[in-house]
This record gives structure tokens, sequence and C-alpha cells, in this order.
């Protein structure tokens, strides 16, 4: 199964592709897309928009996992993030890729096996599962391939959901 994760937001979106067969986890393409904090919003959620959907033709996913947003201070951010995702979503359903969420515990849990671990744990721990000679940069890009390894985990289980 290749499973694209990808970690939302409107500066910085994180994305990686794995391969996940026979319980083994193998990076196929990973990066962050950025937009200049100076463009224009809408310029920036079409930019977002149009590299997604490059990622997802290149790629080709069967799944795609995103992490839910929790936000709790600034409710203008947690927007501007929600829109950001809803564009993310919107190229998923026009390519029929399964869209499935993951709270930042699930994936904690599923990677380290502990869903209060610390995010230097998990980042790690991503490294190790892919084999990677370094954590990849930035933190988004290593968040993205977290939330693919948590789909290969929870995908045969099931507690797994879609939305």
């Amino acid at each position: 199964m290749v499973i694209l994760g990808i970690d939302p937001g409107y500066a910085t979106v994180g994305y990686g592709v794995v391969r996940y067969d026979r319980a083994r986890f193998s990076p196929v393409r990973f990066g962050a897309i950025t937009t200049p904090a100076g463009m224009e919003f809408s310029a920036r959620l079409r930019m977002i928009y149009e590299d997604v959907c490059s990622v997802m033709d290149r790629s080709a996913p069967q799944a795609l996992s995103i992490e839910q947003l929790f936000f709790t201070n600034n409710k203008t951010t947690a927007i501007d993030v929600a829109q950001a995702r809803g564009v993310i979503l919107l190229a998923a359903n026009q390519r029929g890729i399964p869209v499935y969420t993951y709270t930042p515990m699930q994936v904690k849990q599923s990677v380290v096996g502990y869903g209060k671990a610390e995010k230097r744990q998990v980042m790690e721990m991503t490294r190790q599962l892919l084999g990677l000679e370094k954590v990849p940069r930035p933190d988004d890009t290593a968040d993205a391939l977290a939330l693919a390894i948590c789909h290969g985990h929870w995908s045969g289980s099931l507690l797994a959901y879609k939305r």
C-alpha cells in the first residue's frame, strides 16, 4: 500500500509518501510545500492545492493520512490551517483517494508505542522505521511521515476510521 501523510499548514505543508508492505515501511518521497509570508492568502491556498495535486499525481497514493486539527488559543491560525487542510482534502477527493484522520496521540502511540511520547522520540522512531540516515527536516516533513506510518499500522485494525 502506498500512503501519503500530510501535516497541514499554510506556511509549510509537510508531506511524506511511504510504501507499506508486509509490515515494513520504505520511503518513496518526502518534503515540504512552503508558501511566502507576503503572498495573498488565496494565492497561498492555490499554491498548496497545486503542489499537493502534483505530489498525489506523481505518487498515486492509495490512502491519505492527515492530522486532525486541534487549536485552543489562536483562532485565526486555526481557521487558516483549516482552509489549507480543505484544499488538501479537495485534491484527495478529486482523485478518489480515501482520507483517514488521526489525532497526535494516535500518531505517537502508533509510531513510538506511547501516546504521550515527546516529539523528538516520534521523529527518531520515524527515522528508524524508514531506514533514513537522519531525521527529515523541516519538522513538518517528519510529522507527515509519522502520519503515513500511523495509517500503515492502523489500516489493518478495526479501530481505523475514515472521514
